[in-house]
């Protein structure tokens, strides 16, 4: 028989390169950065801020102590009440040991510790198995949700528009859309559900079909905002809520029309100088007794209209320091005579290099509007 010894060699070849690049990863630190960031993201996602506060000023080795009891206590409660009891099993079994019987001339020894691991390695598998079947769900509903938004970004005579969207989990609770209008108008909105993952993203799809179905219908956007908070406040969790920026353009007119429903003021880049305008009434199903107010901005040739998510300013890097509003203000500031995707790619490009490694934290949505003289 004739051994193929290429095979062999391609294996050890292999393995080879696995143990180089395990040995560059360790002298390049990157390991050990991983692994402070994932345990960085345990300590945020099982102990509540006010914990980490107070245990901020406890001394090292006693914070220490804390933090494993806070992540322990935290990981059990976690799992339901039968994988609770087969990790107090396996507790029991580890530390149990092993256990010798004497029956006339035999003797009969049990370890019990295998017996630990293996229903250590159940729990780990059903819990493994829970998030995957979770993780295919949220994937089905991202799909969904890609679907729903718009693919491409509307045209207008007049006027350049640029729409983005990214959320930071695999669905997002951030709308960005646009509804083309009678009279040569077109609506554009950039919503902010609190919360983030399914919860907001269903509720985001609400926010999206409620303005699609009635925007038609207002030629006040006063009413069009009371009437979306209306049905917000009939129909939505009293903890949750959302913001709306809804502007309107026309063709070739250089006014703009305007609804700011709880969110971030949108930004004017004109004349070289970055203008922050008015905020705008309480975010939509708050209060049932909010109301809303049209505004009425005019826009020049190059003027630049920018509405954003917090997922702009609130963007953190690896020391927990906020993107924040100046440096924003300040990339928008050097947008002068380029067109709104230029102008969205080097923001986005300049929140990206200051997140750096950083997990993301927030959907991160933008909304460029430029008039053409």
């Amino acid at each position: 028989m004739i051994e193929d010894k290429s095979a062999g060699k391609g294996s050890r070849k292999g393995d080879h390169v696995l143990r180089e690049t395990i040995v560059n990863d360790f002298r390049k630190g990157e390991i050990g950065e991983s692994l402070r960031r994932d345990f960085k993201e345990l300590y945020r996602f099982y102990i509540d801020a006010e914990t980490q506060h107070r245990l901020e000023s406890y001394p090292r080795v006693k914070r220490f102590i804390y933090v494993s009891w806070y992540l322990l206590k935290s990981l059990i409660l976690r799992l339901n009440p039968a994988r609770r009891f087969l990790l107090l099993l396996s507790i029991i079994f580890f530390f149990w040991g092993s256990t010798s019987w004497s029956a006339g001339s035999y003797n009969v020894t049990i370890d019990a510790s295998p017996l630990s691991y293996l229903l250590l390695l159940l729990v780990l598998m059903l819990e493994l198995k829970d998030k995957l079947l979770a993780h295919d769900e949220l994937r089905i509903g991202r799909t969904v949700q890609k679907a729903l938004l718009p693919e491409d970004n509307p045209t207008i005579a007049g006027w350049s528009v640029w729409l983005f969207t990214r959320p930071a989990n695999d669905v997002g609770g951030d709308l960005v859309d646009y509804i083309n209008l009678e009279n040569n108008r077109l609506g554009l909105a950039l919503g902010d559900v609190a919360g983030k993952g399914l919860g907001a993203a269903l509720l985001m799809s609400k926010l999206q079909s409620t303005l699609r179905a009635i925007a038609p219908e207002y030629e006040s956007l006063s009413d069009l905002g009371n009437r979306i908070n209306a049905i917000f406040c009939r129909d939505s969790l009293p903890s949750k809520f959302a913001t709306l920026v809804y502007l309107e353009l026309k063709e070739n007119s250089g006014k703009v029309r305007l609804l700011n429903a709880g969110h971030l003021p949108p930004l004017v880049l004109r004349s070289g100088k970055v203008e922050e305008l008015p905020r705008g009434a309480p975010a939509l199903g708050l209060l049932k007794t909010s109301k809303f107010e049209e505004v009425e901005i005019e826009l020049g040739p190059g003027d630049l209209f920018v509405a954003y998510s917090d997922g702009v300013t609130e963007a953190r890097n690896e020391q927990d320091d906020f993107y924040g509003d100046q440096r924003l203000k300040a990339v928008i500031g050097k947008s002068a005579g380029i067109s709104p995707e230029n102008a969205g790619e080097k923001i986005l490009a300049e929140v990206d290099a200051f997140v750096g490694d950083a997990p993301r934290s927030d959907d991160l949505s933008l909304v460029l509007v430029k008039r053409w003289g």
